[in-house]
């Protein structure tokens, strides 16, 4: 197949893209070239905003939206596009109100979220482009995505206080759930809606069970063959000032996505897999300020 994957330089749109070359399949990236191209990846160089006919003479079997944002990232897209198959859109769990009963189900109502803000509503108003103009089109909805490529400070920052030996500082309530996807399993999803043309046209996908977040920090210094020092911090102290997750705890139903791939992957093999990148990519790693406001005034 011909795929178009949206951006392709950064953490989900650079393994996807990566994925589905593995898979023997012709893949063509978009995005400005300021980063290094993956192996075997056509590129178009170009701002998605001022695509001209660059799109409009090929056709693309699967067109896997990653990087849109908002209504208008996807508008330029589908206008700038010629003849295409399916359209797969990234979208968020952030369209969920936090006042939705839980867990989170694909027929509830999209709504604002005070945790998410615009993020949220700018998603909602792409899915609703794009579920108005392609009848062809599958949003997926994950939750924390997780694994190999991850450049986030999430995983990274609680493997470098386990390589420090430092005690984690975790919000007081450490039971709060988190919830999470593989990489790589949602790449095994996009293919498998591609391959089964599923009816259902929006799914939400995770793991089938949340973890809370001592218990993720757990599996991280795991991975190192270490146990934390969990110590939990005061709730009037901005846990975003020390911790990389918001104070928000949401689960999602994912039994649309169980019905057509009902095996995902362990969350210990995919920290062990995210180790071993972090290993040897450090320096591609957004870092934040954590660990120097940890020593400042946690410890």
């Amino acid at each position: 197949m011909k795929i178009l994957v949206t951006g392709g330089t950064v953490f989900v749109s650079r393994y996807t893209a990566e994925y589905f070359i593995k898979k023997g399949h012709e893949v063509y990236v978009l995005n400005r070239n300021t980063r290094p191209q993956s192996e075997g990846v056509k590129l178009i160089e170009c701002d998605r905003h001022n695509l001209g006919d660059k799109l409009k003479n090929t056709y693309f079997d699967s067109v896997i939206d990653v990087t849109s944002y908002n209504e208008t990232d996807v508008k330029n897209l589908v206008n700038a596009l010629g003849d295409f198959g399916k359209y797969i859109m990234i979208s968020s769990s952030a369209v969920y109100p936090e006042t939705n009963p839980q867990p989170f189900t694909e027929n509830q109502d999209c709504g604002f979220n005070i945790h998410w803000e615009d993020y949220g509503t700018n998603k909602i108003n792409a899915e609703k482009y794009l579920m108005s103009k392609i009848p062809d089109v599958y949003i997926i909805r994950p939750p924390y995505l997780y694994g190999r490529m991850n450049n986030l400070y999430r995983e990274a920052f609680v493997f470098e206080c386990a390589e420090k030996n430092l005690p984690f500082f975790a919000p007081k309530n450490k039971k709060m759930q988190l919830h999470f996807f593989d990489i790589e399993d949602l790449c095994v999803f996009i293919e498998k809606i591609i391959a089964y043309k599923p009816d259902n046209h929006i799914f939400n996908v995770g793991n089938p069970e949340s973890v809370s977040i001592e218990e993720w920090v757990k599996l991280c210094y795991g991975i190192l063959g270490k146990t934390p020092d969990v110590r939990c911090v005061q709730p009037e102290i901005n846990q975003r000032m020390y911790f990389p997750f918001r104070n928000y705890e949401y689960i999602l139903d994912v039994t649309k996505q169980t019905e057509i791939m009902s095996d995902v992957k362990p969350l210990s093999k995919g920290l062990q897999q995210s180790y071993e990148w972090y290993r040897n990519n450090r320096e591609l790693i957004i870092r934040k300020d954590y660990l120097q406001y940890i020593k400042n005034n946690l410890i």
